[in-house]
């Protein structure tokens, strides 16, 4: 149960102490008799809205998930993600763990667009998931950072934890977290990259390229906002999931998509940039669709 949903039992009577309405402050001396009349799970509502499938079929699917939308919803929300729009297109989801992510072997941040993996069944989602711990699946993401990078391809083995809302560098307490950057293209003031993690840490690619002086553009939280993220009309962080491969846990098929700039992204390359004409990696990672 999480605290706000007990909290709201207590305030509206369902719990007691030796038979009596306690309120929350009620110190407890030990011994004493609780019990909690709890609703059951409302579930999770489907909505209309769906989203862009580039892989399926019965074992799995691969989506794109819009920035802007949870991955899956939490004990206090439970509507405006990417699980209830699952539900809303009826695609087959497994159940395996918490019954708020069903489906979800891995998450994006709300605020990442890009590939996803979807499992269809509790069999699957157990082999992806082992996959994932064994780093059997490849993850590639691109980046559009602040400055110009200065190595062609650097790593950056740097553990992280959290303190308070905030994911930090953390080298003596922190969980370890690797990720490899290759810069794609550098413009006039800043560096298009594609970074690979291989551990998934919360935040990982943004904290790592904060950390080394480059972060994200349009990232307020870890240093990328700004005037030049504004002049970019960036108003996330320019951080998408575009390609992704994999062995199928089921018919052992290699498994390698890619997913396009969305087109806000893409218009701050544009923007970026500062050329006439895009270039060879600006069209392969915008998939030609969008001008200034």
């Amino acid at each position: 149960m999480s605290r706000a949903d007990v909290q709201v039992a207590i305030a509206e009577g369902r719990v007691t102490v030796e038979g009596l309405r306690r309120p929350k402050s009620f110190r407890l001396a030990g011994g004493e008799r609780v019990v909690a009349d709890l609703k059951a799970d409302a579930g999770i509502p489907p909505e209309p809205s769906g989203v862009p499938v580039r892989f399926r079929d019965k074992h799995l699917l691969v989506v794109s998930k819009p920035a802007g939308l949870a991955t899956h919803p939490t004990r206090s929300r439970r509507t405006g993600t990417l699980v209830n729009r699952l539900e809303g297109m009826g695609v087959a989801l497994s159940r395996l763990g918490d019954p708020l992510r069903p489906g979800i072997v891995n998450r994006l941040d709300a605020g990442t667009s890009g590939l996803m993996i979807v499992a269809a069944s509790d069999e699957v989602h157990d082999e992806l998931a082992r996959m994932f711990r064994r780093h059997e699946v490849d993850r590639r993401y691109l980046a559009l950072a602040r400055g110009l990078v200065e190595h062609d391809s650097f790593d950056v083995d740097a553990p992280l934890g959290r303190r308070g809302a905030r994911i930090t560098v953390r080298s003596s307490h922190g969980r370890q977290a690797q990720t490899a950057f290759k810069v794609l293209e550098r413009l006039e003031r800043a560096s298009l990259l594609e970074a690979a993690p291989r551990t998934g840490r919360t935040h990982q690619i943004r904290v790592h390229l904060a950390a080394v002086g480059h972060p994200i553009l349009g990232d307020r939280a870890y240093g990328g906002g700004g005037d030049e993220a504004r002049r970019l009309g960036l108003s996330r962080p320019f951080l998408h999931s575009w390609r992704i491969g994999f062995t199928h846990p089921v018919t052992g098929e290699l498994i390698e998509l890619e997913d396009p700039l969305p087109r806000e992204l893409a218009s701050a390359l544009r923007r970026a940039s500062g050329k006439i004409r895009p270039s060879a990696i600006e069209r392969r990672v915008t998939g030609f669709h969008v001008g200034r």
